[in-house]
């Protein structure tokens, strides 16, 4: 993630994606999702770059981001992607969709960032988007159908989200990782089912075609098979080849996200040579993995999540990563890799900076 500063002149104040204010000098900001910058909010209406921008209408609830001058509906995009949300009645899963949200806008921008197309359910059949609703009061069983990804609110809680993690024996379960593992379904069928790609997909995670119902109840009856370790990111990645394809596209978003960050802030792994006389002369994180990079990301990786994972447990905390990856696992990271930087790059920028159709999604030779 882009490492954001304050705006304000005189003030190098640092921001998380998710701020309404600056710590360091109390002013207000907003989030500029074109230029991917914050901004100061001197009124209601900003010009930047040349343009006529709002301050989204749910901004009360949470949201921080710009809306395009020339929206009828006065919501971001973040929000106007949100296809079904909580009733205004509803105040309590309205704070957890705020909560929920926030991880939304958070998918949106890496999903951009690595030039993904973000083709939302209001102008195209089959479009991106959210139902965002809580299983406190309706039932919500969160995952993906024809471009819609639910998520159900109930899990902001902390308390909610660990009782299932340590239910279903999960090392890692949050928000985020939620959004980025159903939106691997989304982006399965459009850049893998429904081209090219899907050959090579079958040979490493399967066949998708194979009965999804009963691999919830083999699943569920008799668990991971054993030896998983060697083939899988995740127990959950082995239930079916659709989960283990959600499950890789997830991790590589947890990845490059840490990278990017890690880079963004200049983070630079020198160790003296009788301390880790393994390590490369230097780790270096990059903003961006390019087709050939794939070898160098999974170094950098190897050397930067067990940094972490000692900085965690230093703080008494679990690992940041808690994962091993198999060769057999890179080499489903590598495919995912390799279908996200080989996507042509003809797609359309809207107003609000976030880029829509691709026109073609065939392989690369």
């Amino acid at each position: 993630m882009k490492l954001l500063i304050c705006p304000t002149p005189g003030c190098s104040g640092l921001l998380y994606l998710e701020d309404l204010r600056c710590d360091s000098c109390g002013a207000e900001v907003a989030y500029h999702a074109l230029s991917g910058t914050m901004v100061a909010i001197n009124g209601p209406d900003l010009h930047v770059a040349n343009r006529l921008w709002h301050l989204c209408i749910n901004r009360d609830r949470g949201c921080n981001w710009l809306s395009d001058g020339d929206s009828s509906t006065g919501q971001c995009f973040g929000c106007r992607i949100i296809r079904t949300r909580p009733n205004d009645a509803d105040l309590e899963a309205l704070n957890r969709l705020a909560d929920a949200s926030q991880s939304e806008r958070r998918l949106l921008v890496q999903l951009n960032s690595l030039g993904l197309p973000v083709d939302p359910y209001f102008e195209d059949d089959g479009g991106l988007g959210f139902d965002l609703l809580s299983s406190e009061h309706q039932q919500v069983t969160t995952g993906h159908e024809n471009g819609i990804v639910t998520i159900d609110l109930a899990e902001t809680s902390d308390a909610y989200r660990e009782r299932l993690r340590v239910q279903l024996g999960e090392p890692y379960r949050t928000m985020l990782g939620h959004f980025r593992h159903e939106v691997g379904h989304y982006y399965e069928w459009v850049l893998v089912e429904q081209t090219g790609w899907i050959t090579e997909c079958r040979e490493l995670f399967g066949d998708e075609r194979a009965s999804y119902s009963a691999a919830i109840d083999r699943h569920y009856s008799n668990g991971a098979p054993e030896g998983w370790h060697d083939s899988f990111i995740s127990e959950y990645a082995t239930m079916h080849p659709w989960e283990d394809f959600a499950e890789c596209f997830a991790h590589y978003l947890h990845i490059t996200d840490t990278l990017s960050t890690a880079a963004s802030a200049g983070m630079e792994l020198v160790p003296g040579r009788d301390v880790l006389p393994a390590l490369p002369l230097a780790v270096s994180p990059r903003s961006r993995y390019g087709a050939d990079d794939f070898d160098a990301l999974m170094d950098d990786w190897q050397w930067v999540s067990a940094f972490f994972n000692r900085i965690n447990r230093s703080m008494g905390e679990a690992d940041l990563y808690p994962f091993t990856i198999s060769q057999q696992v890179a080499d489903k990271l590598r495919f995912v890799h390799r279908v996200l930087t080989q996507l042509p790059r003809t797609r359309v920028s809207e107003p609000d900076g976030f880029g829509r159709t691709v026109h073609s999604t065939e392989p690369s030779e």
